[in-house]
């Protein structure tokens, strides 16, 4: 109603009408504070110079961008995994960096067809090759399994739902994939189920708001693990800084290598402990997985060498009130079956 009534006051009728109208804009004078005394919006306020009738707004309809989606052919090719829950595999498939939430269409059918239950692990095995866009693997549904060899862009594993990706470098590459960035920035954004293999280094906010995916990676930069509120993230290597940032649930474990993870950790709302029994079984299954997955090197030697001091250079990033209540359910359970 206000804006309606602003509109009133300047004489127009419909928002279309107000499009390009700069001249109807001004800076606020009432603004006093340091920061903002020196900006100059006058070029953001400049009406456009434009001949008479040329349009303001959108006057032709977007291309189309999904009709040539990668997505089709795997749902294509798919289809007797996604209709008959029969096994398939395919590939490899060559994959570039315009292919972008490869994946998306494809887990959007098996949801649409059988629920979040989605398919039986391994039911669908694709394997693809090259260097894939933003989103790869994003929402991967249950029973679906992506194997990349080469590497991928941001927001990996976007919202995995329960499917598998691994990615691992080329096969004759010749540089030592735990230095290099294998994939991109918020890598695991909003995953709720799953597991990823990454072999290599990830970028920032690697495993942001995960709440349930399992993971393995072999160094993140800053703001690792944060705002994640369940899963389980495992660190094979450096970490950046203000790692576990806002970090209400699920565990982490890094692998300590310089043992000054402590320093990079942000410690508001975690505790920084040793590895129990428990985490012990999870780790070593989660980096067994890895390295069976990706071929990892530096999961080899980890696993090699376990007993011999590799199991104590772990840290388990816990946050505390996910600490509470795990106490507080034990406690239920206990008293329920007493």
């Amino acid at each position: 109603e206000d804006v309606r009534q602003i509109m009133a006051s300047l004489g127009i009728r419909r928002f279309q009408d107000m499009i390009g109208r700069t001249e109807l804009l001004d800076m606020d004078d009432a603004i006093e504070h340091w920061k903002a005394s020196r900006v100059d919006l006058s070029m953001v306020l400049q009406t456009p110079d434009l001949p008479a009738g040329t349009p303001r707004c959108r006057t032709r309809p977007q291309q189309p961008v999904l009709d040539d989606a990668l997505d089709w052919e795997l749902l294509r090719r798919c289809s007797p995994g996604v209709e008959r829950r029969e096994p398939v595999k395919l590939g490899p498939i060559p994959v570039r960096n315009v292919n972008r939430t490869v994946g998306g269409i494809l887990s959007g059918e098996i949801a649409r067809r059988h629920g979040a239950e989605g398919l039986a692990e391994g039911t669908i095995e694709i394997a693809f090759t090259g260097s894939a866009g933003q989103s790869f693997a994003a929402w991967l549904a249950p029973g679906v399994t992506f194997s990349l060899r080469g590497e991928t862009n941001d927001y990996a594993g976007k919202g995995l739902s329960g499917g598998v990706v691994s990615v691992r470098p080329p096969e004759k590459h010749r540089f030592r994939a735990e230095e290099n960035m294998i994939v991109g920035n918020t890598v695991l954004y909003g995953a709720t189920a799953g597991r990823a293999f990454f072999r290599g280094l990830a970028g920032e906010r690697f495993a942001v708001r995960n709440s349930g995916a399992h993971a393995v990676v072999e160094g993140v930069g800053d703001h690792g693990c944060e705002y994640m509120t369940g899963g389980r993230v495992v660190v094979l290597g450096r970490t950046g800084r203000n790692f576990a940032a806002g970090m209400s649930g699920g565990i982490a474990y890094v692998y300590d290598v310089d043992r000054r993870f402590e320093g990079r950790c942000n410690l508001e709302l975690v505790d920084l402990e040793e590895l129990d029994d428990a985490d012990e079984a999870v780790v070593r299954e989660l980096i067994s997985e890895h390295a069976a997955r990706t071929g990892s090197l530096v999961a080899r030697n980890i696993l090699a060498s376990w007993g011999r001091g590799a199991r104590e250079r772990f840290v388990k990033v816990m946050p505390r009130d996910y600490k509470q209540a795990l106490a507080a359910q034990a406690e239920r359970e206990a008293a329920v079956g007493a």
